[in-house]
């Protein structure tokens, strides 16, 4: 049963909403522009100091009397606005839906299981800090709405790109290969914030893609493969032929034909393995990724935004999910100015979705509606004619330090609702070939004072690809929350830059947070021997209990991708999952 794309009951009760909005809105803009011009990012006030501007001053007294001014004036159109806002907030579900209509149903499906038995899905989760523009200035990120359609063009430009392969067949040739230039597209615009530097066209060839406001090209994504045979290379077996199929408009027509592990298989950007994990740090997302999770989208405009731009891809979108105003005790019992921040995109049909509000939150996190997001979409068929879903859950957790019993309950919540929406919407004639959790849980697996989540028993049965065990992390894996302070430093402002500075760990130190300590104790970190990781907070867990037991899930790549650098203060994480189906036994 499809969604429906109005969050509301009837075209009369979204009027009303709309026009409360409308009278809200402008009391709410001159507010926010109130604080913003109060409020310098580094990158504002290093330009400032470059250009000489000793007017800065002058501009924010003026500023602030002025939007204090319009904010008193439309303050009682607001109130109205209210009155007519909050109450219609009882009837509305808790998210909007936007579907693009594909040219043929084919699309939206993966071919894969009904031709060969297999599959490849990709994932990726991004916290994109898309706050009103002048409490964003507080994490030292500006320009909200700028920044929006800057992020969705870049993510067209990664995900959108050609799914390149390259086979090596021998062991003395697994260095970092890279295809030509003339495969991937390329960009010739303008830039937004920090990448507005001129960077080496000799250092880096994806710079141009870099954009933030041009004109960005969606290209057609083809999978290339290139096989280079060695003197090792293994015979190809008759029933699997040594070509990789991965595309249907971005990998959904046609499913493997074929496995390889890495490091034979070696990516643009250098795939590299360890602990059996092929892992790899990206200037690009990846190609082809199939759903995608995106917290701390709580700015409805900008939400709208980064929908025009990745609606081009992905043709099913849940955003500006979350509750707001006073809720009934059973869901949310305080007042609500913000939505969760959740934002989904997928390129598969969603046949159902729900949303729960987390109960416990407190201090400035009780603004917002945090909670969890689970959605059940349609991959396809198998070879028996028989439909195949997968399950895929976001969340983002409290944010606050030293309050690990608030996330605790809270994970303990993520796993009751998950079994529930499950156990609701699974179906006796359906295969389910994935079961995925991701999101920012706002705590990591390396600081003492988050000893108590990093025990949580929801890592009994999902599994971290990154982690080694309860307080240790495997010694490849990167830190994904940034230093504010440092967000513009040349090491880190462009995509190449950030993934130069992360993969060496003398750089990494100085630019990812480090781990918290208990209080009242000294931080000895790493141990001897141990990489420096630093806090790791963004996760996308998978589950195979809970998937058809005739499947089987092999982990292809994960990713820490920096193509963000200079919009948010994380770094998202892929994943790409193999589904290896085998029908006979059913």
């Amino acid at each position: 049963m499809a969604l429906q794309v109005s969050p509301f009951p009837n075209c009369f009760v979204a009027g009303i909403h709309a026009v409360g909005w409308a009278l809200i809105l402008p009391c709410f803009w001159f507010l926010d522009r109130l604080i913003a011009v109060c409020k310098s990012t580094t990158l504002e006030q290093t330009q400032q100091l470059e250009l000489e501007c000793y007017l800065h001053p002058l501009k924010v007294v003026f500023g602030s009397i002025f939007f204090f001014i319009l904010f008193l004036t439309t303050a009682p159109l607001a109130f109205l606005g209210f009155l007519l806002w909050a109450p219609l907030q009882a009837c509305r579900r808790p998210f909007c839906y936007h579907r693009e209509t594909p040219s043929s149903p084919e699309r939206e499906t993966h071919k894969g299981f009904e031709l060969v038995g297999k599959a490849s899905f990709g994932f990726a989760t991004a916290n994109l800090c898309l706050l009103p523009d002048s409490l964003a200035r507080f994490n030292n990120l500006g320009h909200t709405q700028k920044r929006a359609t800057a992020i969705g063009q870049r993510i067209v430009q990664g995900v959108g790109r050609p799914h390149i392969r390259i086979f090596v067949d021998s062991p003395s040739s697994c260095g970092t290969l890279s295809p030509s230039n003339s495969i991937l597209p390329t960009v010739n615009s303008s830039t937004y914030g920090a990448t507005d530097r001129q960077t080496n066209p000799a250092a880096s060839h994806h710079s141009e893609r870099d954009s933030a406001e041009g004109r960005d090209p969606i290209p057609k994504s083809n999978s290339h493969v290139v096989c280079v045979p060695c003197d090792d290379t293994e015979e190809p077996s008759a029933e699997s032929p040594p070509i990789l199929l991965n595309s249907n408009q971005n990998s959904n027509q046609q499913g493997r034909m074929g496995h390889r592990s890495a490091p034979r298989a070696l990516l643009s950007q250098g795939l590299r393995q360890q602990d059996d994990v092929p892992w790899e740090v990206s200037s690009l997302f990846p190609a082809n990724v199939d759903i995608l999770c995106l917290e701390e989208v709580f700015d409805k405009r900008a939400a709208q935004k980064l929908t025009n731009a990745l609606r081009p891809v992905y043709g099913h979108i849940l955003y500006d999910v979350g509750v707001y105003a006073c809720q009934p005790p059973c869901s949310c019992s305080s007042f609500k100015f913000f939505n969760s921040g959740l934002f989904l995109a997928s390129r598969f049909p969603v046949l159902e979705a729900q949303y729960r509000c987390f109960p416990n939150s407190r201090g400035e996190d009780a603004l917002a509606a945090k909670g969890l997001l689970s959605a059940k979409v349609l991959i396809g068929q198998n070879q028996k004619q028989k439909r195949v879903v997968g399950y895929f859950n976001c969340t983002h957790l409290h944010a606050p330090e030293g309050e690990g019993e608030i996330r605790c309950e809270q994970l303990n919540m993520v796993t009751k609702w998950i079994g529930d929406f499950q156990a609701a919407n699974r179906q006796p004639d359906e295969d389910i070939v994935f079961d995925v959790l991701c999101g920012d849980f706002n705590f990591d697996n390396c600081s003492p004072d988050d000893s108590l989540e990093q025990k949580h028993c929801l890592f009994e049965e999902y599994r971290d690809p990154c982690r080694a065990g309860p307080g240790k992390e495997k010694p490849w894996v990167i830190g994904t929350l940034l230093e504010q302070p440092t967000l513009y430093e040349d090491d880190v402002n462009t995509p190449e830059n950030l993934q130069r500075t992360l993969e060496r760990e003398a750089l990494r130190k100085q630019y990812v947070s480090p781990p918290v300590p208990t209080e009242g104790c000294p931080l000895v970190y790493p141990d001897t021997g141990q990489p420096w990781i630093g806090r790791r907070i963004d996760y996308i867990l998978f589950r195979e209990t809970s998937i058809s037991k005739h499947c089987r899930t092999e982990i292809e790549e994960v990713s820490f991708i920096t193509q963000l650098a200079g919009l948010t203060d994380h770094v998202p994480v892929g994943l790409r999952l193999n589904v290896i189906m085998d029908c006979t036994d059913e």
